[in-house]
């Protein structure tokens, strides 16, 4: 169960802070004992009792929770931005120029009403997010796939392969060729995974720049925001679909290069 920061809230914002404090040395300056001791059992009454207020919560403390849930969220984003590569960079540019298009082409469009618009607009936002974890995944199965040397590995398998056909079975030199060669076999299977998932994270996000064109080009005919949601998250269905298959390539690569360390 998370953990929710109520407490925290609670304690540490200025309101709170400026009363105890203030309290507390109200009462040491002027030497009223008895204040700086009223003033403490406020605040363990305030804190026993605040964080689990549902009053509290529902006009405070969860608004304070979801700014910093969405502060948090901008420094994650613009952390992947900042690691796209500049191609996948420019093409984010271009989306997100689209997407004020849309947007602005939505509250057009008299169809659509525009208190309804907000909540199916900002699937577009989790889009955009998705087609920067796209760029990334798929950059860092390219720049895996780049490490494969063929030529080395031919060699090995050639050389392991003699080897296994030189010894007779249960000789331990027939042994570790095997492996080797087995290893090599796994190796071949991993870069063929990552060439799959390099193009299906492309695949992905051609679809969803045309998806965003698509829109642009029927935003004003768009009877519902109801339709026009349906539209995204369908597309989401299937960004997801890929995003596990991304996952998947990743933990290929991790067992690939533990492999690699055992047979060093």
């Amino acid at each position: 169960m998370e953990d929710l920061p109520y407490g925290r809230y609670a304690f540490f914002n200025p309101y709170n802070l400026a009363l105890f404090g203030g309290g507390v040395v109200a009462g040491v300056a002027s030497g009223h004992t008895w204040l700086s001791v009223l003033t403490c059992g406020a605040e363990a009454m305030w804190m026993i009792f605040a964080p689990d207020s549902k009053v509290l919560r529902s006009l405070w403390f969860d608004r304070s929770l979801a700014a910093e849930r969405e502060a948090e969220n901008r420094v994650r984003c613009a952390e992947k931005v900042n690691r796209l590569a500049p191609p996948d960079a420019a093409r984010l540019g271009r989306l997100v120029d689209q997407q004020n298009a849309i947007e602005r082409m939505a509250r057009e469009n008299p169809s659509l009403g525009v208190a309804m618009l907000g909540p199916e607009l900002a699937k577009l936002d989790a889009l955009l997010e998705d087609f920067v974890d796209l760029g990334l995944n798929a950059s860092r199965a390219e720049t895996h796939a780049q490490t494969f040397d063929f030529s080395a590995m031919n060699r090995s398998w050639k050389q392991y392969e003699a080897q296994a056909h030189a010894h007779a079975a249960g000789d331990p030199r027939r042994d570790i060729a095997e492996k080797n060669l087995e290893v090599l076999r796994r190796r071949r299977a991993r870069f063929d995974d990552l060439g799959r998932a390099i193009q299906l994270a492309r695949g992905q996000m051609e679809l969803i720049e045309q998806t965003f064109q698509l829109l642009a080009d029927e935003i004003l005919t768009i009877a519902s925001p109801t339709e026009l949601g349906g539209r995204i998250d369908e597309l989401r269905v299937t960004v997801d679909a890929v995003r596990e298959s991304a996952m998947t390539t990743e933990v290929f690569t991790f067992e690939e290069e533990e492999m690699r360390h055992e047979h060093r």
